[in-house]
């Protein structure tokens, strides 16, 4: 019982909860990302067999729901950074500096899942609504990116958590 007691204690929590943090941000986000993509570029796919002209636009519009998996990609990239994973010297790390760049992972992981996921929807409309009449192309794509902004919300909160983390 006691050799389980001492090896739960030698383990680098801090750097786990830090690692985990970097997966659920590129995981979470890239996964919404997809799927995103996946249900905007269906779409278009029908509009395209119908309206080949459309091709420039119709990519513009499937590709929004594709920057939540890149702010996730981001905030994995500054966590593994900050840790020195990057350059092979991983600091010490506590479990509190690991507890924060989890929770800046999973803020952008969750977020950026949600988002990119509900973004997707709002594409797939605003497409539906550009077959019918292609001089709605401006407001189409505003009101495909207002849902980013909580996103970018999240992007941000990430940012303060990773740089406050080893301050």
């Amino acid at each position: 019982m006691e050799n389980t007691t001492t090896s739960l204690v030698s383990i680098d929590w801090g750097l786990i909860l830090s690692l985990l943090g970097a997966l659920s941000a590129v995981v979470l986000a890239g996964m919404g990302s997809s799927f995103g993509i996946r249900t905007a570029g269906q779409k278009a796919a029908g509009v395209l067999a119908e309206k080949p002209n459309m091709f420039g636009s119709l990519v513009t519009m499937v590709v929004l729901p594709g920057s939540q998996g890149i702010y996730g990609l981001l905030i994995a990239i500054m966590i593994l950074n900050k840790i020195g994973a990057m350059s092979g010297n991983v600091v010490d790390l506590t479990v509190g500096n690991g507890l924060a760049f989890l929770i800046s992972g999973l803020i952008i992981g969750v977020l950026g899942f949600v988002t990119a996921s509900l973004q997707a929807k709002v594409v797939a409309s605003s497409i539906a609504g550009l077959a019918k009449d292609e001089s709605i192309f401006g407001g189409a794509i505003t009101m495909s990116v207002l849902i980013e902004t909580y996103a970018i919300f999240g992007l941000l909160i990430s940012i303060f958590i990773v740089n406050a983390a080893l301050a």
